[in-house]
């Protein structure tokens, strides 16, 4: 495969294109489902493949598959339409969102927005993109557009309103000089002249509802059970007839009709050739000389063989929470809340959870084709024997509850092993939440909407799991909101958000599953949360024993939180204020705070709802990074879950989009030095304009950056295991080109390390 190199373009605003920022760098890498693909095209015995969040090459005589994503040189996710021009080698993307990528040899170019209809407010979700040579005909829920790939710019638009409705191109293409589109209405041309923006010049050369068309040599277009070759003007019907058509795709040599369950291939005049089954359900197909390949909903590209194609990834790109455990592996919950509240979001897909084994990701056979509705919120290893895995059903209909299934290493698959109902007498009440594992392997589950006879569905609760007798001790708490989230384990205590009560809890189990001996800690409005919050929902607890605690409005620190927890009347949480423009200003306030992680150095991940991701220093005074799906990888504004894995500093950000990950620079931290990495060295000016990181240093280190004179040109106190120099003198200016020294010690001088800086202006 040819590299796709990522370059900026200018900004052309009256041709809608925006500056091609490269949101991605070599630090993200995406964590996606490549299983539906949605739409292919042959080039060279290489068949390019989209799918819901990127593209990717599969070279059939090698075997080699590459991607393409947001996390290395696309500007969204939600892919919704693709075509590719194998002479130009262009591509060229379009998201739900209406947005599109040119994807060129020479690199990316994001296209804002295709031309709005006057008064049209629905969607603007790319429906279809069809090239021909330097055109591409791009259908939408209004009408059509046409796009000059070369000169990136759009031409004429035509809106289907008619008697003030506006009608949707389901698809569309251009086949000689016309532009042939099929709506619900017809199948409706015309040519690319000074008539073409005016509808009602339109011809409705075949009424009836079809949804799809291609051409190449000939043009081919269907309804839902029949397909037409349009020759010498005249439709003519294919012999067979379809259950509901996928898609008509079409080449030199051969017309391919994708079925719910089969694949039909006809010769150009429409005379039928053979049909192909992959065992599921097919988006799109084409076919490579003689042989079939289907674009499957959940299997990436499959041969006739029945052979699979595609980059390693979960099962679907839905994902709410993840677990990191062992030897590199993974869970992943796919389960989701509305907002803060106990509504569990219907998923039509189902999805279970998925597993990673360190190796390659694994989805259990027990939720294909499962009737039961799932909706799991967590899912984890116990410690105490890592093949059993336990993830929480939080739904409001039958088999909902605890469920526990056994991994088979060798079938690579799960077996259903038990359903903890805890004792629920309704499908409505002890809806476990998320699970947390103390130090001793102990493992809890915190339950929303439990209780006792007229309390019954009113109280917080927490169940422990109870290994002798293979079953859950329920304690009900005395927080009557009904609500949980998952509880988070720190010093012998379970800190619990409560999302809908103004209030916090933390749980003393007193180090047993016994729990007629147990403690509960509330706080609440009175103790200095916001006024207008509804409740808290997430937590964290950094190096210096301070809990972070993230409510639907706001932040709030509770300094030594584990003393101070256990007398809660006299304790208060305090707002991080910052200044902004000479004045003082609550940090996050007004912003739910979805999910707070704390790194190897004391930094905090903080994930805003609709705000992206901060990292912040220790203290919460600096903002070091702010992550937002305009400028980087992440596929949306509201991500559910963080985790840092704090072996390799890689951070993971889990959304219902997809997950990504980032390589952080702080990994490891202690006392003393690490492997100390200078990058980037040398540092060319006309290459780099940015800051020098040193990471692999101590939790406290003490720098000083000498020119080859030996005068010091700058000094700093790093905490948290980096640091950024930004090349800059104690003046304040660049220092000339040259080496550079930088001398390190730790804290208490026990530890040094040198290191070299080459610095070209």
């Amino acid at each position: 495969m040819k590299k796709l190199s990522l370059i900026s373009f200018g900004v052309l605003a009256s041709l809608q294109i925006v500056n091609a920022q490269n949101i991605s760098s070599k630090k993200w890498a995406d964590v996606f489902s490549y299983n539906n693909v949605l739409a292919m095209k042959e080039d060279n015995g290489r068949i390019v493949a989209a799918t819901e969040n990127g593209v990717f090459y599969y070279t059939i005589s090698s075997g080699e598959i590459t991607k393409l994503s947001k996390a290395n040189g696309l500007h969204e996710v939600k892919i919704s339409a693709f075509d590719y021009n194998t002479q130009t080698k262009i591509g060229l993307i379009g998201y739900q969102n209406g947005s599109m990528d040119v994807i060129t040899p020479d690199g990316v170019t994001y296209i804002v927005d295709i031309p709005i209809a006057t008064g049209y407010n629905g969607s603007k979700r790319i429906n279809h993109i069809s090239i021909t040579g330097d055109l591409a005909v791009i259908s939408v829920g209004y009408g059509v557009s046409i796009f000059d790939l070369k000169k990136k710019e759009f031409k004429d638009s035509s809106f289907f309103l008619s008697a003030g409705v506006y009608e949707a191109s389901n698809e569309a293409t251009i086949f000689g000089n016309k532009v042939y589109s099929v709506t619900n209405t017809g199948l409706k041309t015309h040519e690319m002249n000074t008539t073409f923006p005016v509808f009602s010049t339109w011809t409705t050369e075949m009424a009836g509802t079809f949804k799809h068309i291609d051409s190449e040599s000939v043009l081919t277009f269907s309804s839902p059970t029949t397909a037409y070759v349009y020759n010498g003007g005249t439709p003519v019907q294919l012999s067979q007839t379809f259950s509901n058509t996928h898609d008509v795709t079409v080449n030199s040599n051969s017309i391919v009709v994708t079925d719910a369950g089969r694949v039909y291939v006809f010769n150009t005049n429409g005379n039928f050739n053979n049909s192909v089954t992959f065992g599921e359900e097919c988006n799109t197909a084409i076919t490579v000389g003689s042989s079939v390949y289907g674009g499957t909903i959940l299997s990436g590209i499959k041969n006739e063989g029945n052979n699979t194609f595609k980059p390693d990834g979960p099962y679907f790109n839905y994902a709410y929470k993840i677990s990191l455990y062992g030897d590199n592996q993974i869970l992943v919950s796919s389960g989701g809340r509305e907002n803060r509240f106990n509504i569990p979001i219907n998923n039509p897909k189902n999805p279970g959870f998925y597993y990673f084994n360190g190796m390659e990701w694994i989805y259990p056979s027990y939720f294909i084709g499962n009737t039961t509705r799932f909706n799991i919120l967590d899912v984890v290893s116990d410690p105490a024997n890592p093949d059993d895995i336990f993830f929480t059903n939080y739904n409001n209909s039958a088999g909902h509850g605890v469920y526990k299934m056994k991994y088979n290493a060798g079938s690579k698959d799960f077996t259903f092993t038990k359903n903890y109902d805890l004792g629920a007498g309704s499908v409505y009440f002890r809806r476990p939440v998320g699970f947390t594992l103390d130090d001793t392997n102990n493992m809890f589950v915190s339950i929303a909407f439990s209780g006792e006879g007229t309390a019954e569905g009113t109280l917080t609760s927490i169940g422990a799991y109870d290994r002798a007798t293979d079953n859950f001790l329920i304690k009900h708490t005395t927080v009557n909101g009904g609500a949980a989230q998952k509880a988070l384990y720190y010093e012998g205590l379970l800190w619990l958000p409560l999302p809908r009560v103004n209030s916090f809890m933390a749980y003393d189990y007193k180090k047993t599953i016994n729990i007629s001996d147990d403690t509960e800690y509330i706080l609440n409005q009175s103790n200095g949360f916001a006024s207008n919050s509804g409740g808290t929902v997430s937590v964290a607890i950094d190096k210096s024993g301070d809990a972070w605690i993230g409510g639907d409005i706001g932040l709030r620190i509770l300094p030594n939180a584990v003393s101070a927890i256990k007398t809660p009347t006299s304790v208060t949480v305090e707002p991080i204020v910052i200044e902004q423009n000479g004045l003082g200003e609550e940090l996050f306030r007004d912003s739910q705070i979805l999910q707070i992680e704390v790194d190897a150095g004391d930094h905090k991940w903080v994930s805003v709802d609709g705000g992206g991701v901060y990292y912040l220093s220790a203290d919460g005074q600096q903002t070091i990074k702010h992550f937002t799906k305009e400028n980087s990888p992440l596929p949306t504004n509201s991500i559910t879950d963080i985790k840092v894995d704090r072996k390799t500093g890689k951070v993971y950000f889990v959304s219902y989009d997809g997950i990504v990950t980032y390589q952080g620079d702080v990994a490891d931290v202690t006392s003393g030095f690490g492997n100390v990495l200078v990058y980037p060295n040398p540092v060319v000016y006309s290459n780099f304009k940015g800051k020098v990181t040193i990471k692999g240093l101590a939790e406290v280190t003490n720098i000083r950056i000498a020119d080859a004179a030996g005068n010091v040109v700058h000094s700093a106190v790093a905490r948290g295991g980096y640091y950024e120099w930004d090349l800059n003198n104690q003046r304040g200016s660049r220092v000339a080109s040259g080496i550079y020294f930088v001398l390190m010690t730790n804290e208490d001088g026990s530890d040094k390390a040198t290191a070299k800086i080459a610095v070209v202006n």
